[in-house]
């Protein structure tokens, strides 16, 4: 906990130093509202997931304001990464939001490379899926089997191009979008691991529990490599928030059906529903507001690949399984897979510090919270290993949120899992709030 608490005092400096470090321009001599291209913050090395590691390399957010100024809103956002993380994730990313480049449409591409020499894998189906923390702990304990048992390689390619456009102004919209999907899976490559440690340092050869799940059929021969998927998907967007980055008020409600049809080269067809629900509620006006997510997703047809369960699409983003820093905090990674389930996020983000420093508006916010979880339509090969009924998965904690011109948001949360059969807790180190 003291190395963590440092690592956190340590990238909050870094975040309140870099974007002003270069600003020349006097208090007195900026505008009240930004204008034209504004660089949101460049940020070395800040990020920190305890499923990842902690994450080097560099990002950066540029928004154009447009002049006259539409701030707190923007016309252009550009973001890029290129980082690593010390449990072997590699992320290099491209990501355009935009509704001026098409008339009348809201254009947000994406274009991901992410390469994890050691992604998390604990089987499907919730708490019918054991977990032991002793067969990838400590290595003289009797149950030990590896520090990589619970570990398998992942290499994913997502392009995307999605567009939405106007029913009723802004507040409800229609969406539409085409998605790739490039998938490597493979053993953790021991050797390269190994290599150059002492041979009581070594991780033990044995099968993972990915490799058992692939000797014993759970995951099919014709997948256990992974696969491509080409998506179609299309829906409306009800939406009603007062800012993007950081709403108030307002609700931002999504209903979307996403198919991979056989007629586009897919050898695994199916179609699936997905529908988000978020609320934003001022309880003291520019203090307190409580905020909360609801979200379903099931396979209405066909059954995904169990590579692409772990993926949740989103009009915005998507997030990366059911466990971990997007979805539930405290968590383990890719904990909750099914081929259905439904998740709720509740927080509160009180607003204690707000001022204007070097020309730019800053803010610090606290922000506790409650996640929750459960599978609602099982993945068909699992079989019940533990003898229990998957559960509600359960997390609760808290975060600092530190805001530099309301759109470039800094965040930290740490949570902690309810039921040990999920993990203990995790330190999540980012950008954005949850939702």
């Amino acid at each position: 906990m003291k190395k963590q608490l440092t690592l956190i005092l340590f990238l909050v400096t870094i975040v309140l130093i870099v974007p002003f470090k270069n600003n020349s321009i006097k208090a007195q001599e900026v505008k009240p509202d930004p204008v034209g291209w504004q660089l949101g913050g460049v940020l070395p090395a800040i990020a920190y997931d305890s499923d990842k590691g902690f994450r080097y390399g560099a990002l950066a957010n540029i928004y154009n304001y447009g002049n006259p100024s539409v701030y707190p809103f923007y016309k252009h956002s550009i973001y890029v990464e290129w980082s690593h993380t010390t449990k072997g994730s590699d992320i290099k990313q491209l990501k355009y939001d935009t509704e001026y480049l098409i008339p009348g449409v809201r254009f947000t591409g994406l274009a991901r490379l992410e390469t994890e020499k050691a992604m998390d894998f604990y089987g499907f189906n919730g708490y019918e899926s054991i977990y032991n923390s002793d067969f990838a702990g400590d290595s003289e304990l009797e149950d030990h089997k590896s520090r990589m048992y619970y570990r398998m390689g992942f290499r994913s390619l997502r392009l995307k191009a999605d567009f939405q456009g106007k029913i009723i102004g802004k507040k409800l919209r229609w969406y539409g979008g085409l998605a790739h999907y490039n998938i490597k899976v493979s053993s953790v490559d021991l050797e390269a691991m190994n290599e150059g440690k002492e041979p009581e340092d070594q991780i033990r050869d044995v099968l993972s529990l990915y490799d058992e799940y692939v000797r014993d059929g759970i995951i099919p021969a014709d997948q256990a490599e992974g696969g491509y998927t080409n998506l179609i998907k299309f829906g409306l967007v009800a939406d009603t928030r007062d800012n993007e980055p950081n709403p108030n008020s307002g609700i931002w409600t999504e209903m979307c059906l996403v198919t991979a049809p056989g007629f586009i080269g897919n050898e695994n067809a199916y179609t699936a529903f997905v529908l988000t629900h978020r609320q934003y509620f001022t309880l003291v006006p520019k203090y307190l507001t409580f905020a909360y997510r609801l979200n379903y997703q099931t396979t209405l047809s066909g059954s995904a690949p169990w590579y692409m369960l772990t993926f949740k699409p989103d009009t915005y983003v998507s997030w990366d399984g059911l466990g971990g820093n997007k979805t539930l905090r405290g968590i383990m990674r890719n904990r909750v897979v099914g081929e259905g389930a439904v998740l709720g996020n509740f927080e509160l983000r009180w607003k204690f510090l707000n001022k204007k420093i070097g020309g730019r508006e800053l803010y610090l916010a606290l922000s506790p919270f409650m996640d929750a979880a459960k599978i609602t339509k099982q993945y068909a090969n699992q079989p019940n290993m533990s003898g229990d009924d998957d559960g509600l998965h359960l997390t609760y904690g808290a975060g600092i949120h530190i805001a530099l011109n309301q759109n470039f948001i800094v965040a930290v949360d740490y949570g902690f899992a309810k039921d040990k059969r999920d993990g203990t807790s995790g330190l999540y180190i980012g950008l954005d709030f949850l939702f």
